[in-house]
């Protein structure tokens, strides 16, 4: 594992030279050195056989929010030490004392210790991590093995009495103030929310044409091996073309299930995704983006208008950094999409040739426009350990190198995958579903016997079956009333959807040609207000020449994309490469809806900037056809 991931978290070696657990755990003592592992004969915390004295290990301390848990049993030596009351004492006071304790607890103590363990479940949005015999200082302090199957045996009846399954991640030994072996063991707690179906992620695919994307999904979904030649892909291609020249022009969804357990549950016969969904309990949801530089303006739209929680930048081993993977990476860097990074196709090369093309991503990671440290994952522990950091510090990109045809390290990802938790919190989730309902439409459909279908991305508020929205802008600016007939997430059928996750609804009998990409279903009462023209604070990150006043770009803002012309740039004449400035645009064709701190993005040829909607000149549908020039 990369030097620099140590020093970032601390992070100690366990014999053999491999990460400690959480790859996380810090020594807080002379020099900041860490002290977990070792040669057996020393104990932690006291002197060695030397006389030299070590410094205890840690784990960063527990924090009030979030979804890890830390328990720890005290007894042995630690209560012989500080005499016979500490124990008598912990046990009067068991529910105001810090050391926290899973060992045959009262049925008060029992019962605090469900409540507490709801909390973390909601804290985590379904999932939890209970760290056994650390204490809540992060000191790790472990426990002997019949206090250690005591305490997962209290867990246990904890889960159960909440509807929850544990999972074992892993265990450690820790030789710490202590004669006896003593271990720490990380266990994952997994209930799905009384209110959702299913937990679910949504990871963009990212990368270079030919790099592998859809292979490499074929082969997670289907459960089996490519033969080298695409066969995996095939299942996933939606047009006629792509199957004749093996290259994705279109967005598809693919879905990865995990039953409560961590196990994949799309590897059996004739599974089809409604029975993938019931059995699910996290459901990953791919985003397959196009790769070839021909179709950037789909990778593009995908990216801001699906809304993905990470994204997946997959690089060839034998090209390397090549084509458009610089393009994809820049642009999640612009977007702040969390990604982690796939070496694909290692089968296909010698080791040297893997590894340069690991340190060609590690020199970009490191550099001043990314500032991210890069982790390659080489075992299951490094995959548990990935996951937890990338999901706690933005800068963690985690590396892994694999193959679809030999199956080599697949199952690293998986495991990542299985372990990865969400990347919002439920207060930030609680606080989108109480406001009105927003519901971007990203894609349209005509069904048999159906009617109107469009999909998209619930934005905020809660969306039922039945419910009474309105639709818009048209050309002309109008909003027209509708009502949602059904609702379907991932082709299962659902009756209420909520904030962030995405669906497709039926509309009945509504006309399509009503309808377009870039509109938003709203709440009648959130009395929308549209735009054609509006004004942006943007950095020009490439232009030949200057950027100057009636120039076009195509502009991205969240699922809205149309061609606007610049009609003002403020204190300036003009923009140079890596300038910064308010810019004034005018859409060119139909007003749109956009809100006022909205990520924007505009392309034109090679000429490409980042920034955000400052203001917006809000409009009426009678004046929208004289603002558009009709």
């Amino acid at each position: 594992m990369d030097s620099r991931v140590s020093e970032l978290f601390g992070g100690c070696c366990r014999p053999g030279g491999g990460p400690a657990m959480g790859g996380n755990l810090k020594g807080r003592g002379a020099g900041g050195s860490s002290s977990c592992g070792g040669p057996k004969g020393k104990k932690k915390n006291g002197r060695n056989r030397g006389g030299k004295a070590n410094n205890p290990p840690y784990l960063p301390p527990e924090a009030e929010d979030g979804n890890i848990e830390y328990k720890c049993e005290h007894s042995g030596s630690r209560a012989g030490q500080e005499g016979s009351t500490f124990r008598v004492w912990e046990e009067q006071c068991d529910f105001m004392c810090p050391k926290l304790k899973l060992v045959n607890p009262s049925q008060y103590r029992f019962e605090h210790l469900v409540t507490q363990m709801k909390w973390r479940l909601q804290e985590g949005r379904g999932e939890a991590v209970y760290q056994i015999g650390v204490e809540d200082n992060g000191l790790l302090v472990g426990l002997a093995d019949e206090e250690m199957r005591a305490s997962l045996k209290t867990l246990h009846r904890m889960a159960e009495k909440v509807g929850a399954d544990i999972t074992v991640l892993r265990e450690r030994e820790v030789d710490y103030d202590s004669d006896m072996p003593r271990k720490i063991t990380e266990v994952l707690v997994r209930k799905v929310p009384d209110n959702q179906q299913f937990l679910d992620l949504r990871v963009a695919v990212l990368g270079n044409v030919d790099s592998g994307k859809s292979t490499l999904l074929g082969v997670l979904t289907q459960g089996e091996l490519d033969n080298g030649r695409g066969r995996a892909r095939l299942n996933l291609f939606r047009h006629l073309h792509e199957i004749q020249s093996g290259r994705t022009s279109s967005i598809s969804f693919e879905i990865l299930g995990f039953n409560s357990k961590g196990e994949v549950v799309n590897y059996s016969d004739s599974r089809t995704a409604e029975e993938i969904c019931e059995s699910s309990s996290k459901m990953i949801t791919f985003i397959d983006l196009a790769g070839h530089h021909k179709y950037l303006h789909t990778t593009i739209f995908g990216l801001t208008s699906y809304c993905p929680d990470c994204a997946l930048l997959l690089v060839s081993a034998n090209t390397g950094i090549a084509g458009t993977t610089r393009e994809h990476l820049g642009l999640a860097l612009a977007l702040k999409v969390p990604f982690f990074i796939v070496v694909s196709k290692v089968d296909l090369c010698a080791k040297t040739t893997v590894e340069r093309t690991v340190r060609q991503l590690e020199r970009v990671l490191k550099q001043p426009g990314c500032h991210k440290v890069p982790m390659l994952v080489t075992s299951e522990d490094d995959a548990v350990t990935a996951a937890q950091q990338f999901a706690q510090s933005p800068n963690v990109t985690p590396i892994f190198t694999l193959s679809s045809v030999s199956g080599e390290s697949l199952d690293l990802l998986k495991v990542f995958l299985n372990i990865l938790p969400p990347l919002t919190n439920s207060k930030e989730q609680e606080e989108l579903m109480q406001q009105l309902t927003e519901f971007q439409v990203d894609e349209i459909y005509t069904v048999p016997e159906v009617g109107t279908v469009v999909g998209g991305t619930l934005s905020s508020g809660i969306c039922r079956e039945g419910d009474q929205l309105v639709v818009g802008p048209t050309d002309d600016g109008c909003f027209l009333e509708l009502r949602v007939c059904s609702i379907q997430r991932n082709r299962s059928a659902c009756r209420v959807l909520r904030a962030g996750q995405a669906a497709t609804l039926a509309l009945g009998d509504f006309d399509r040609a009503l309808l377009r990409k870039g509109m938003v279903m709203v709440s009648p009462e959130m009395n929308p207000t549209i735009c054609s023209v509006f004004e942006a604070e943007i950095v020009l990150l490439f232009h030949a020449t200057t950027f100057r006043r009636g120039f076009q770009v195509t502009v991205h803002v969240g699922n809205v994309r149309q061609t606007a012309v610049v009609e003002k740039i403020h204190a300036k004449d003009k923009l140079r490469t890596g300038e910064k400035a308010v810019v004034r645009f005018r859409f060119l064709k139909h007003p749109e809806y956009l809100k006022v701190g909205a990520k924007l993005l505009f392309r034109e040829g090679v000429t490409k900037g980042i920034g955000h909607v400052t203001d917006v000149q809000a409009i009426t549908a009678g004046e929208s056809q004289a603002s558009m020039g009709f």
